[in-house]
């Protein structure tokens, strides 16, 4: 019998590090979760403290008031093409130029059939005192393409009370 007896013994001090372990493993993940709970309190309150209503509402009223997506594009071709001559160097010289009016709110746009002979003669007049050595380099006419879109926008503006058009395309340009 002494034999038992000192199995159990032997068996009574493996569990008993067993038991420790598992309490130390049941502290150690008590601890953890005090310490996320912790942390989302803090959060919590960085992120919500002060809260004003009002605030709320106006930050709510902000982002009814963006925009989703811009209008569709609308086109507005003047027809015919341009054509403008010039006396550069001694010889004549022509440009011809097809001008697309590019624009977002199509009512405006059907507007613009009334006002087209004063949009077409504001350009005529713009084009017949273009330099034409400018034209020959790319820039002078992206500047000209500029130059027609603030010229239209003004007319109309002083016209219909608004620009109307976002921007003049040149589709065609022909320099002779």
């Amino acid at each position: 019998m002494p034999k038992a007896k000192q199995a159990q013994p032997a068996q009574a001090e493996t569990q008993a590090p067993a038991k420790n372990r598992r309490k130390l493993f049941m502290l150690i993940g008590a601890g953890i979760i005090a310490l996320l709970l912790s942390l989302g309190g803090v959060a919590y309150v960085l992120l919500f403290k002060d809260k004003d209503p009002a605030a709320d509402a106006e930050t709510a009223e902000s982002q009814s008031n963006v925009p989703a997506l811009p209008q569709p594009a609308v086109y507005q071709t003047l027809e015919p093409p341009f054509v403008v001559n010039f006396n550069h160097a001694g010889r004549q010289r022509y440009m011809q130029v097809s001008v697309v009016l590019l624009g977002r709110d199509a009512v405006s746009m059907g507007a613009l059939a009334q006002h087209m002979p004063l949009i077409r003669n504001q350009l005529v007049m713009t084009f017949s005192t273009t330099d034409f050595a400018e034209l020959l380099e790319a820039d002078g006419r992206e500047a000209l393409r500029d130059k027609t879109t603030q010229e239209i926008q003004t007319l109309l503006e002083r016209e219909i009370g608004s620009p109307v058009i976002e921007s003049a395309l040149f589709t065609n340009l022909v320099l002779q």
